[in-house]
């Protein structure tokens, strides 16, 4: 695994003190990507490779306290807040693809369809924030129409399809 997400955000997983960069606080994983294996020794393994053999047990024990405390974090965060979590990442992975130029509609329609999917599925369950989610999604629904009828428009076929 090369990161876990907590509600806090996403964490990458290190597997010695050394590679942390001097902004890191400690006791925190990096949300930069780490530079590729090791300065010179050739053979480090990075845990973003998935290989966890090569690691010291003092490494391995960090790591698993670590991974402990990360899912504390997390089973100590109500399911409705990390749904509504994920439901807001799909709204900006959405709107990421919409941005581009040309727009990538077929990226955007699958994450407007997947936030759908969650915030319509789960109607009644989302709690404080099914409000937001609701016009979130009203609204990341309006863009891909106004942007598709827009590069519908300058590409001279005529119409846009919504998610």
């Amino acid at each position: 695994m090369s990161s876990l997400w907590t509600p806090e955000g996403e964490h990458r997983v290190r597997p010695a003190e050394d590679d942390r960069s001097s902004s890191d606080a400690p006791g925190t994983a990096s949300r930069e990507a780490r530079p590729g294996a090791s300065g010179g020794g050739g053979g480090a393994t990075s845990v973003e490779d998935g290989n966890l053999d090569d690691l010291g047990p003092e490494d391995q024990a960090e790591m698993a306290e670590r991974l402990d405390e990360l899912r504390r974090q997390l089973l100590g965060t109500p399911a409705e807040v990390v749904v509504a979590n994920h439901a807001y990442g799909l709204f900006e992975l959405a709107a990421i693809h919409l941005s581009q130029r040309p727009p990538r509609r077929d990226e955007a329609r699958l994450a407007v369809d997947a936030m759908a999917a969650l915030v319509e599925g789960l109607a009644g369950r989302l709690g404080e924030a099914e409000r937001s989610l609701k016009d979130a999604l009203a609204q990341i629904r309006l863009a891909f129409v106004q942007i598709s009828g827009s590069v519908a428009g300058e590409d001279g076929d005529g119409g846009a399809t919504t998610p």
